[in-house]
């Protein structure tokens, strides 16, 4: 049986495969500071249509890859209560502290979660800015 630090070591590596497949050029994976850690540091490009113009948006995200095998103790999105919202916020403050970037840069909060064998989902914007 693997350890924990090895299991998610594992998803979060099936999460980056995913993300780049998605298009996302990966910055920083286990993003430590003194508040807590982010799993995945990305930049997402995205390009909308807005009155018959395109319009190309760079987002900075922050995500957080949960792992469930069964629905016994919920979805992996259940894990993400106001605590961790705030912890990955404050590390997300740091960040862009640390590497000087503009408050102008658009940025979200991304979480990825893996339920067991039945695959992988993205939810892009999962939660504010909760500082």
């Amino acid at each position: 049986m693997e350890n924990k630090r090895a299991l998610g070591s594992k998803y979060e590596d099936l999460a980056v495969a995913y993300l780049e497949e998605l298009g996302f050029e990966i910055l920083e994976r286990n993003y430590r500071t003194r508040f807590g850690e982010i799993d995945i540091i990305a930049r997402e490009y995205v390009e909308e249509k807005v009155f018959h113009r395109t319009i190309g948006s760079d987002y900075l995200c922050f995500i957080e890859v949960k792992y469930r095998s069964s629905n016994g103790s919920g979805t992996p999105f259940d894990a993400i209560n106001y605590h961790k919202m705030r912890q990955i916020s404050r590390c997300a403050l740091h960040f862009l502290r640390e590497n000087r970037i503009s408050d102008n840069q658009s940025m979200r909060f991304d979480v990825i979660g893996i339920q067991g064998d039945c695959g992988i989902e993205l939810i892009r914007n999962a939660f504010p800015f909760s500082g």
